[in-house]
């Protein structure tokens, strides 16, 4: 017997063996999966009988993490639809082009999200969806014949290379990415995690789908905001906590950090960009529990890596603070020339390519980049990394960030790193501007923590103590505060405009 993998079995599982777990906290509201699963079924028959939605149509969602975006992530599906969650901070005109680049059939908008000016069907949330929702049929909507390969969601890449592109991800792709996650993650149903990371980004790490098959409970998080995740951790008993780095040090630094208590936390995982081992040595005393590291990207549903201890081998906090080891159901390795795989040296550096059943099935109407993406059956990342004798990858930049200064590699996350040591500096950020004798060199933009005072010239002289004098920065800038994409990461793209 061979049945379709598709995500909708997750949420039908859950309904029939958990029909009375709370699954679904958002605020004051609370429903069971019976309850969860049953709104979903309305949504599909919304989409198919009042919208006119039909097989393959996208359907946009622009809001946060709320409980109707979780709905949308099975009630879009088992009306055959495609679902395209949008990034709440694109401007008008770049949801615009998404939603013409996608020809999505009907967009549902939060009420706080700006009408984008589409003339696209528009459903607002809130009282209207919520009558929609309740006009429809009570009884289940019947599960549509999937076929695995066919698309199931469409997530637009953040255009920082040019202008976004669709990535296309199967059910297939998105029901293995949660068991593998799951399993690798060692994930089981008395978790308890809130959404800090953006459902319209990267597949929520591919928590709306893992967590319900085993029936966890989901607090919604709208906008992440640090004070409410500390709060949430200790009136719903967190035990997992997923954030990039930005997110944590605001977690860190908050005030409320040291009354609340923390102590359901049994993981904290760290995302998104590289984290300092300070970072990660400061969550474990906070938290009182371990810190590890992931890896991945949109085209590969996106988990990658994990940086999780090896088994029957004593803790180790050095290789938790790696990029980590590929998760079950990724064949991930770092290649350089002719595709040949780098010895695993911890010094040569290749780019990490990954083959998997995760692996996106292409981008939307974009057959060129495709085939480069996915040149030779490899996911071609654009990361750079190298591997530790004991199989650990380490990532040491991005293609595009890496900086050549008179014809020597300059790694900024090796000197972010070296910056964020010093214990004034709340968060850095470095990239690579011209110069007239070595072509470019790396420049540094600070923020500093609450109370804290810095010159230029100081920072520098402390990278000098640690790092190559040709890897110091020849430039310093300290700001109030850097800038941030839609899912938390610092923009450096926006830094390269400022020059």
């Amino acid at each position: 017997m061979k049945l379709a993998l598709t995500p909708l079995d997750l949420l039908a599982r859950a309904r029939r063996l958990f029909p009375d777990r709370v699954g679904v906290v958002d605020g004051d509201e609370r429903w069971t999966y019976e309850q969860f699963a049953g709104r979903a079924d309305r949504l599909a028959h919304a989409l198919r009988d009042d919208l006119g939605v039909r097989p393959g149509d996208r359907v946009a969602w622009l809001c946060g993490n709320t409980h109707e975006l979780l709905e949308a992530y099975y009630g879009v599906l088992l009306a055959g639809a495609i679902l395209l969650p949008l990034n709440i901070r694109l401007a008008p005109a770049e949801s615009r082009f998404v939603l013409d680049d996608a020809g999505a059939t009907v967009l549902f908008r939060h009420p706080d999200q700006p009408d984008v000016g589409h003339p696209v069907r528009t459903i607002v949330l809130g009282d209207d969806y919520e009558e929609m929702l309740a006009a429809q049929p009570g009884d289940p909507f019947p599960v549509p014949d999937v076929d695995e390969d066919s698309a199931a969601e469409l997530f637009y890449t953040s255009g920082s290379t040019g202008r976004p592109k669709g990535v296309v991800l199967t059910h297939r792709a998105l029901y293995l990415h949660a068991i593998h996650s799951a399993l690798t993650n060692g994930i089981g149903g008395d978790d308890v995690v809130v959404h800090t990371i953006p459902l319209f980004h990267v597949n929520g790490w591919g928590t709306p789908h893992y967590l319900t098959g085993l029936g966890g409970v989901h607090v919604m998080l709208p906008r992440f905001d640090a004070g409410e995740v500390l709060r949430i951790i200790e009136a719903e008993g967190v035990t997992r906590l997923f954030g990039v780095p930005a997110m944590i040090r605001s977690i860190l630094d908050h005030p409320d950090e040291a009354t609340r208590d923390l102590s359901s936390v049994q993981q904290v995982s760290i995302g998104g960009a590289p984290a300092s081992p300070q970072m990660l040595a400061e969550v474990e005393a906070t938290f009182g529990c371990t810190c590890i590291c992931g890896y991945g990207m949109t085209e590969a549903s996106p988990t990658l890596t994990r940086s999780l201890d090896k088994p029957g081998e004593p803790p180790s906090a050095e290789r938790r603070a790696t990029t980590g080891l590929p998760i079950l159901g990724v064949d991930a390795r770092v290649l350089g020339d002719d595709d040949v795989e780098v010895p695993w040296d911890g010094e040569t550096v290749g780019e990490i390519c990954a083959r998997s059943n995760h692996v996106m099935e292409g981008y939307w109407n974009d057959p060129d980049a495709t085939a480069e993406t996915l040149r030779g059956g490899w996911l071609r990342t654009g990361d750079l990394a190298v591997v530790t004798p004991d199989g650990y990858l380490r990532i040491v930049d991005r293609k595009k960030d890496m900086v050549i200064s008179g014809g020597e590699n300059v790694s900024t996350v090796e000197v972010e790193h070296a910056i964020a040591e010093h214990p004034a500096v709340l968060e850095v950020a470095v990239v690579g501007v011209p110069d007239e004798r070595w072509g470019e060199v790396p420049k540094a933009w600070v923020s500093l923590r609450p109370g804290e005072t810095l010159t230029p010239e100081e920072i520098t002289s402390f990278v000098r103590d640690r790092l190559a004098g040709f890897k110091t920065p020849k430039h310093v800038e300290i700001v109030d505060e850097l800038p941030h994409g839609g899912t938390g990461k610092i923009s450096k793209v926006e830094l390269r405009s400022r020059g």
